[in-house]
């Protein structure tokens, strides 16, 4: 009798990781939330708020003498273990010095914000500190590829003054548009995805509701992202945690700031934005107002400082460019919050932040 015939071998199926929510099936990227469901429709009608402007009167942009500009301190010792520096450049660029690393976020030192240097938003006032002032900078983190967040003689002269150890982080699909500009030292991180950074300080990606375009045809092939700074527990067993620092990016509001809070929080300072809201039935889906970046506070655990950014720099919509401070302060102050956590610095002013 013959021995019984051995069963094939199964083959082995790999099944497909699940589609992340905010890859859409045509490659590009989405908000995934249900309150950003009409976001691109809304986005479509753009002609619409062009012909509202035109008709409209608006508010005069402010003198430089309303946005004081605060004088630059070149002397600058390390910070403390349990400490951060965090300094407004202008909209939302910012220097975060850190226990042993200096980052920068969405650097923009050009006069003006747009895809040719000639037109477009032009600054109020200038960049402070200036590019050739800043201490040694190790890592940049770029939210999106809009122009007032990624601007590329920014990103040249940055290069230029820092090289290759310079490590730029970004959401996914922006390696080839740094490598166009000689920039191979590039970490693409999407939402939630987690990389060392300077000096061992975590960089984790987070979600935000937004898009991205730099040309006609590339809406949403790029990601955009909010950011997680972050630090282990001190070295030596000392217990010491340097601050962590919340990004918001740009970001219209929405229930991932819940989320964000659940798995990265808490933190002990949140850079969010206000400005560029009006008029409020286009701009609600790219860009919070302030009673809505006072929620967003909230809803990130309600634990830190509160520092608001993308103001006061650039005319990019038709509210009063100081209207969102005072707006905020006012939201602040409604919702019952602690009034020494609501830190709106001058252009150029650094705050302490501690752990």
């Amino acid at each position: 009798m013959g021995s019984p015939s051995t069963p094939a071998a199964r083959p082995h199926v790999t099944k497909p990781s699940p589609r992340p929510a905010h890859h859409g099936p045509d490659g590009r990227y989405r908000s995934p939330w249900p309150e950003a469901s009409l976001d691109d429709s809304i986005r479509g009608r753009i002609g619409e708020v062009a012909r509202e402007w035109l008709a409209g009167d608006h508010p005069p942009d402010p003198s430089p003498d309303q946005l004081p500009i605060e004088p630059w301190e070149t002397d600058r010792r390390p910070v403390d273990q349990d400490q951060a520096r965090v300094t407004w450049v202008g909209h939302a660029s910012f220097l975060l010095e850190l226990p042993g690393a200096n980052l920068l976020t969405d650097p923009v030192w050009s006069p003006r914000v747009s895809p040719v240097p000639w037109i477009g938003s032009r600054r109020f006032v200038p960049a402070s500190p200036g590019v050739d002032a800043l201490p040694e900078i190790h890592g940049v983190i770029l939210s999106h590829d809009h122009f007032d967040h990624l601007d590329s003689p920014t990103v040249r002269r940055l290069h230029r003054r820092f090289g290759h150890a310079l490590e730029w982080f970004t959401p996914p699909g922006y390696r080839s548009w740094f490598q166009r500009r000689g920039i191979r030292n590039v970490t693409e991180l999407d939402w939630w995805q987690s990389a060392p950074g300077p000096a061992g300080h975590a960089i984790t990606a987070a979600p935000a509701r937004h898009w991205t375009r730099r040309t006609p045809w590339g809406t949403n092939t790029r990601l955009w992202n909010s950011w997680v700074i972050g630090t282990p527990t001190g070295a030596g067993g000392t217990g010491v945690r340097a601050p962590r620092i919340y990004f918001g990016g740009d970001t219209a509001y929405a229930s991932h700031f819940t989320e964000v809070a659940d798995r990265l929080g808490p933190f002990d300072a949140s850079l969010l934005p206000i400005g560029a809201y009006e008029p409020r039935w286009f701009m609600k889906v790219s860009h919070m107002n302030p009673e809505e970046a006072v929620q967003a506070y909230v809803d990130l655990g309600s634990a830190g400082d509160f520092i608001p950014t993308h103001w006061g720099t650039f005319r990019l919509t038709f509210e009063d460019p100081l209207e969102p401070p005072e707006r905020t302060r006012a939201a602040w102050t409604e919702a019952g919050l602690d009034p020494d956590r609501l830190r709106i610095p001058r252009h150029g002013e650094t705050l302490l932040i501690r752990s």
